[in-house]
């Protein structure tokens, strides 16, 4: 009884991890780069190089994926009658901490949903990410039991909870009707994707069961560590599960630390960058993901925050603040990682992300 109990409670959230592992199986198989059918960051990262808002030729393609997960959670949200314009919840931290997300995530080489897809990948570096992240999770979870909050959205007309929406449709257009307008990477990971049609599909099919489940990552860590409550995080593990068999039955598995696609071995930034997105994504209200998820249901905070994300990677690689991945040069294997100036950028992100946290705890007043 206990059993069918739980596989009630949890057999959308079970569903859909299973369905999201299945599309990166088939994404990466159909032209995605290994270990990165989904990115979040990376794929966001690719946008705004495609328009051109910076130059790092290799990182550079309207990813489609993001379009679809987008649009996705918007029919879904429209046909349960869940779509509800609202803003106004401190819209301007959101955007900035938004910014130190990504770069958290860039100088990892992924978001949450992309280090879960490189465990099931074999890829053990990911792990100094994972255990980052869940001490971010940790950190923002110690503010939110102090009374940390960015305060309420107020309702505002549904035209404007479409305006993110919009975005995705134009780039949609300007992708397959005017390419010449925009960047694409010759070879990296920018010049490796799958047909933009299976692309577009399989993120709106991810988008719209994420919506129903409510998946997110820092969600389900931030829910066990303070509610003991699991139900989330099941998600993320069926994506691990679903993702590590697939890739063992197509041979693609490589357990080691090492030679991983688009990986670096800088351990010490991998978990600092990513305990860095993971504080913020608990600031946030929910990970990269579900920002996307929450844009197509009309939250226009949440498309501040994937705006201020782009801005983000915009930032990191003009600036030079990204991750490198590991390289072998005239056969020496070479040790990717960022550079000083990336060092800095975390830094002074996890300044911001303090700054934002006591800003916004109740002031003496509000007891």
């Amino acid at each position: 009884m206990k059993e069918k109990h739980w596989l009630k409670e949890h057999w959308l959230i079970l569903l859909t991890g299973v369905i999201v592992g299945i599309a990166t199986l088939v994404l990466t198989a159909a032209g995605n780069p290994k270990n990165m059918g989904f990115c979040i960051a990376c794929f966001e990262r690719d946008i705004a190089g495609a328009l051109k808002l910076h130059s790092a030729a290799k990182v550079q393609y309207i990813r489609p994926e993001i379009i679809g997960i987008v649009l996705g959670a918007l029919f879904t949200a429209v046909a349960a009658k869940e779509f509800r314009g609202r803003a106004g919840s401190s819209p301007a931290s959101r955007f900035i901490v938004g910014i130190f997300v990504m770069i958290g995530a860039l100088v990892f080489l992924g978001c949450p949903l992309r280090m879960v897809i490189r465990l099931g990948g074999g890829d053990l570096s990911a792990v100094a990410g994972l255990l980052g992240f869940i001490a971010g999770i940790l950190v923002g979870t110690a503010f939110l039991k102090k009374g940390f909050t960015l305060g309420r959205a107020y309702p505002i007309r549904n035209g404007d909870g479409m305006i993110l929406p919009g975005i995705m449709v134009l780039l949609l257009i300007l992708l397959v009707a005017t390419p010449q307008l925009l960047n694409f990477s010759e070879e990296g990971p920018g010049s490796m994707h799958a047909f933009w049609l299976l692309s577009l599909i399989a993120g709106a099919i991810v988008g719209g069961m994420a919506q129903k489940s409510r998946l997110c990552m820092a969600g389900g860590l931030r829910d066990v560590f303070l509610l003991k409550d699991y139900t989330l995080l099941t998600g993320f593990l069926a994506i691990w599960v679903t993702v590590t068999i697939g890739n063992l039955i197509l041979h693609n598995y490589n357990l080691s630390a090492l030679s991983q696609p688009v990986a670096h071995s800088q351990y010490l930034w991998s978990f600092l960058g990513m305990a860095l997105a993971g504080w913020g994504s608990i600031l946030l209200g929910g990970c990269p993901l579900r920002q996307l998820i929450l844009s197509g249901e009309g939250n226009g905070d949440a498309a501040v925050t994937v705006l201020g994300m782009i801005v983000g990677a915009a930032i990191a690689h003009n600036f030079g603040l990204a991750g490198n991945p590991d390289s072998v040069v005239d056969g020496v294997y070479k040790v990717g990682g960022i550079g000083i100036h990336g060092m800095a950028a975390v830094m002074l992100g996890f300044a911001v992300m303090l700054a934002v946290s006591l800003l916004h705890l109740p002031r003496k007043e509000d007891v």
